[in-house]
């Protein structure tokens, strides 16, 4: 088949997975039956892995000149700053929130992938598909009336909450719609006394409200109205959110010039398995969760970079398709099911109603993340540095006091070095010094290993990492690495 993955969907989590195949040299088509990208806001914010990943792909500078940097995200209650995280230790080069409007994520992405030699075919809709012993028929219907039955090897899924690939499969979307009513608005903010390089939530006795800058002068507001009482209320006024501004933010603040007003329930839901055959599910079309934390595309546009190495070392012939591609379900769906767990926990104390509640959910969070393993537990986790696969089918042995993070953890990226994963061939990085053993195992898999001398391990030891960053592998005889690359068939 001359189109090796057929990716459905163009938002942020299909463009960054035709921009990563693309990336490794695999056939690859991109549709979407929307005519143009989003001109909204939408998701605001690229997280410090995320940006880590897309360093490996040569464009994160990019998006960092075009983004804001936030450094900081408050909590008060009331007049009372209770908490402050502080994202400036975080363990990375990018250690900040970068804030950017979706619309402008997608804009760079599509032009990167353009740069790449591939373009979005717009109007064009998915209508059907089944799987064939050598790959997936997928019926597309374009915007002239025409249909065209396509052939690819993989189907790929990017196509959002309402997912035609998902229901083509006919996987359960399995959760609830929170019985609760939010609304939002991006605009002007006067009089704002805080810092634009800061996040700042105010719990309040009768909600939250959240601001978030964007760009000079703009922000995003968000604020929880009660509970929901049939259906969805109509999109709010200006004035109706300016009065909760008045009533729960620092005061003298004056929302002015918006250009998106919506109003919106959280879904929490989620597929049991990410993977069924031949067709994958990414992003929103396999979980939905609250906004609290902004991790949804970030986790989406991760799945994305989990999932396109594995697809190209499988299109390339470098490895067999089991039991490589199995473990995109397994390691993604974990992270998926934490994310939306905290998400849920952040918006539930966020919203506690109950006066006694409040007031113990306030001193608790002063204490806890007054304390610095705390609170670098909370940075971890909102960057997503913290992100690892702990119980991926892809780790391999392990020998303690090699000087390398465990199987599954992300190695760090040391500033002014390529990171690992780099360039446009995927390959794991066998990081070790130099000498006669290590080039005959890179000689006898070609196709899978390069040498790495960084970062610097204990020189006795040999480290594997995956071309996404993590470690498949630490040990101290070179053996074990070879019977690893056996094991998942290895060429």
């Amino acid at each position: 088949m001359d189109t090796k993955v057929l990716v459905v969907g163009a938002g942020p989590v299909g463009l960054t997975m035709a921009a990563e195949l693309a990336r490794y040299g695999v056939s690859v088509r991109i549709v979407d039956k929307a005519a143009t990208r989003t001109d909204k806001s939408k998701a605001l914010v690229l997280w410090s892995r995320t940006l880590e990943l897309l360093e490996r792909a040569a464009c994160s500078e990019t998006f960092v000149a075009a983004g804001r940097k936030v450094y900081a995200a408050s909590i008060f209650a009331g007049d009372k700053q209770m908490a402050r995280i502080d994202l400036t230790g975080v363990d990375s080069t990018y250690a900040y929130a970068l804030m950017l409007p979706q619309s402008e994520t997608e804009r760079l992405l599509e032009t990167h992938l353009e740069g790449l030699g591939v373009g979005v075919e717009r109007n064009v809709e998915v209508t059907g598909f089944i799987e064939t012993a050598t790959g997936v028929e997928v019926n597309l219907a374009h915007a002239d009336g025409s249909s065209e039955r396509a052939s690819a090897n993989w189907l790929v899924g990017c196509d959002g909450a309402h997912s035609v690939v998902r229901h083509g499969l006919g996987a359960k979307f399995e959760g609830d719609t929170l019985q609760s009513d939010w609304i939002l608005a991006d605009g002007h903010l006067e009089g704002w006394p805080l810092t634009e390089t800061e996040l700042a939530m105010y719990w309040c006795e009768d909600g939250v409200l959240g601001v978030f800058p964007i760009l000079p002068g703009r922000f995003r507001v968000i604020a929880d109205v009660g509970n929901a009482t049939g259906p969805r209320a109509a999109d709010p006024s200006l004035e109706q959110i300016q009065a909760i501004v008045d009533r729960r933010g620092p005061g003298g603040v004056t929302l002015t010039d918006a250009v998106w007003l919506s109003g919106f329930r959280i879904n929490e839901r989620k597929v049991a398995a990410y993977r069924k055959g031949r067709v994958f599910l990414t992003g929103d079309a396999a979980h939905v969760h609250s906004p609290a934390g902004g991790q949804g595309m970030n986790t989406g546009m991760q799945d994305a970079f989990n999932l396109a190495w594995k697809l190209a070392l499988v299109c390339r012939g470098a490895l067999p398709a089991e039991p490589l591609l199995d473990s995109y379900s397994v390691e993604r769906s974990a992270v998926g099911e934490k994310v939306l767990a905290d998400a849920g926990r952040l918006t539930w104390v966020a919203t506690l109603r109950n006066p006694l509640a409040q007031a113990i959910r306030n001193v608790a969070v002063r204490v806890l993340l007054g304390l610095p393993p705390v609170h670098d537990i909370f940075a971890g986790n909102f960057s997503e540095i913290a992100i690892g696969y702990k119980r991926s089918p892809l780790n391999g042995p392990y020998a303690r006091g090699v000087g390398s993070p465990a199987p599954g953890r992300r190695v760090r990226m040391l500033p002014g070095r390529p990171p690992i994963g780099a360039g446009n061939i995927p390959r794991f990085a066998l990081c070790t010094q130099a000498g006669a053993e290590v080039d005959a195992l890179i000689a006898a898999y070609p196709l899978l290993l390069e040498p790495q001398p960084w970062p610097p391990f204990r020189a006795d030891s040999f480290c594997l990492v995956r071309p996404d960053g993590y470690v498949a592998c630490a040990v101290k005889d070179i053996g074990s690495i070879g019977r690893y690359l056996n094991a998942l068939g290895g060429t």
